[in-house]
């Protein structure tokens, strides 16, 4: 096989034992070996490497025995997803060594924009943006490490999505490859644009023809599915393609697909200016119940980011402080502690809390943003339970953000035997149905707390919660648990009409409970998409269709 791509791949195929190791891993619970790993040189390479799959799938297609007759390619850049999206037992495509680079901008316009390939890791992309003030707001708290095609594939959110959005809203152009094994750009379109479209007698032109008559045949079905929070990625997100200005844009189908539609060899982010000032109000809450209260009064001063996190958390960053004080830059020890006196004394007088919120304002001023914040701590004042903290000066603020973005890594590096096993990570309720849903979510975790750690936080602004969970990979109960636990919460979140995954999306995870949540006339639909853009299903199976429970206890690492 390897010897077969190199006649037309210009780009490095590796399959050496070491690079097989480690591609065989994501951040997920998942570990499998893929048979090549290919780091195309650009877009010929890959638009070869499809038209080669495509081919070799369709001469083996009656010989099941065959290394061809389950042939696919799986997009990766950083690997940094929690749900098995990137991993493959066939071949992996890594955009992150050559087609990294950025391609144009227009950072100067009333409309910024600007145009990278997938590879580009976030922080080179950051450094570009920032220099003139500016943003792509629905960057993940892995910023860090992951890469645009990841975030794109994912539809990734973060701590500003409860203003700006999700990445959906941020693409406004893509060039992919179909499953023909030819480029394409995608594009917002008029409705004279989608006509000219549907007219043309090529393989685009039938997807454009077939998506519309799916949309038009199953419209007051699809509608009625959509689930009633403000972001989801589960399943193929096909409520946003046709727009109420009569717009039609396969980008809002295409990202999130976790590239099982085709493969992204360019993007075009829409940009948004930076705001100048922020500042910090932390409130110590007694007890969940009055979080939705507190959400709707915070809500009112128009925060740009409402995040928490649990008693747990707080709890283990206090356990391993020193190496706190090394992710925060601080040599001097007793400096750090003297730095949470004021939560001390919150703790000494009111006792310890059951979850701490951080509501981030920002503004053109520093007036601005400390008049929002005064104003959200005189709206909170009705709430009994709630006690506040507004933050002064950079480093107190740090403080805070350094727990809720790395504290569950802090957590990861001390804990030797436990690994980070998630796999219930990303659910979302409506923030009035929050504080039922934790209560019942503590319940279920609670009865296995002799066999995992967990901890939750989240966005409590959308009522999207992470549940972070740890355990010991050599226990043979780890694939029970995963499958029991899933069950129980996932049944829970339609209880609350909510959706399984608002941000870390689908992969081997989560596909087999989409029907749970969705119902088989949605998931026929699903299967349905996937076939339009991809009849020999070369791109990235088992996840968003076809995935199974059988897969999940398959792929779950033995150990690491």
């Amino acid at each position: 096989m390897k010897e077969e791509i190199k006649l037309f791949f210009k780009g490095d195929i590796e399959n050496d034992l070491e690079t097989l190791k480690k591609y065989s891993r994501d951040a997920s619970i998942f570990e499998i070996r893929p048979k090549l790993v290919v780091f195309p040189k650009d877009s010929e390479d890959v638009k070869n490497l499809v038209k080669w799959v495509n081919q070799k799938k369709s001469d083996f297609k009656n010989s099941p025995k065959s290394d061809f007759y389950n042939l696919s390619i799986t997009a990766r850049s950083a690997g940094t997803d929690m749900s098995g999206g990137p991993l493959s037992e066939s071949l992996i495509m890594d955009f992150t060594k050559y087609m990294n680079k950025f391609i144009s901008s227009d950072l100067n316009s009333l409309e910024p924009n600007i145009t990278v390939q997938p590879g580009m890791f976030y922080t080179d992309f950051e450094k570009i943006v920032s220099e003139k003030g500016l943003m792509m707001p629905s960057y993940p708290a892995s910023k860090s490490i992951c890469a645009m095609g990841g975030i794109v594939a994912n539809n990734s959110g973060g701590e500003k999505t409860l203003v700006y959005g999700k990445t959906e809203d941020y693409v406004i152009g893509l060039k992919i490859i179909l499953s023909d094994g030819n480029e394409y750009e995608i594009k917002s379109l008029s409705k004279d644009g989608l006509e000219k479209k549907i007219a043309q007698n090529n393989f685009e032109g039938e997807i454009y023809k077939k998506i519309k008559s799916l949309i038009t045949n199953h419209y007051s079905l699809i509608k009625k599915a959509k689930p009633n929070v403000s972001k989801n990625s589960a399943g193929y997100y096909i409520w946003n393609i046709e727009q109420a200005d009569n717009k039609f844009d396969l980008n809002k189908l295409i990202v999130g697909s976790q590239g099982t539609l085709g493969i992204i060899t360019e993007i075009t982010f829409k940009l948004v200016k930076e705001k100048p000032y922020s500042r910090l109000l932390v409130m110590f809450l007694k007890k969940t119940d009055i979080l939705p209260s507190l959400v709707n009064q915070v809500l009112k001063s128009k925060p740009e980011t409402l995040e928490s996190y649990d008693d747990k958390t707080l709890l283990m960053v206090f356990k391993y402080i020193w190496s706190f004080a090394k992710l925060l830059g601080v040599k001097n020890l007793f400096k750090l502690l003297w730095s949470f006196l004021p939560e001390s004394k919150i703790i000494l007088t009111h006792g310890f809390p059951k979850l701490i919120i951080l509501a981030e304002f920002t503004g053109e001023t520093e007036k601005e943003v400390t008049m929002m914040a005064k104003e959200a701590v005189e709206n909170v004042k009705i709430i009994k339970g709630v006690f506040t903290r507004l933050t002064h000066g950079e480093f107190e603020a740090k403080k805070y953000w350094t727990i809720r973005r790395q504290a569950f890594n802090l957590i990861r590096y001390h804990l030797k035997k436990e690994k980070s096993m998630p796999f219930i990570d990303d659910v979302i309720v409506r923030p009035e149905k929050m504080a039922d849903f934790f209560s019942a979510v503590y319940k279920i975790l609670n009865e296995y707390k002799d066999k995992m750690t967990f901890a939750l936080g989240g966005h409590s602004g959308d009522g999207n919660m992470h549940i972070y969970t740890l355990m010991d990979p050599r226990n043979s109960l780890v694939k029970d648990i995963v499958l029991e636990v899933s069950e129980r919460v996932y049944s829970l979140v339609v209880k609350y009409g909510g959706s399984i995954t608002a941000e870390h999306n689908d992969g081997i995870i989560r596909t087999p409970y989409l029907e749970k949540m969705y119902g088989k006339e949605i998931i026929e639909i699903f299967q349905q998409i996937k076939d339009i853009f991809d009849p020999q299903n070369i791109y990235n199976p088992g996840k968003k269709v076809g995935g199974t429970k059988k897969d999940i206890a398959k792929y779950i690492m033995k150990s690491s």
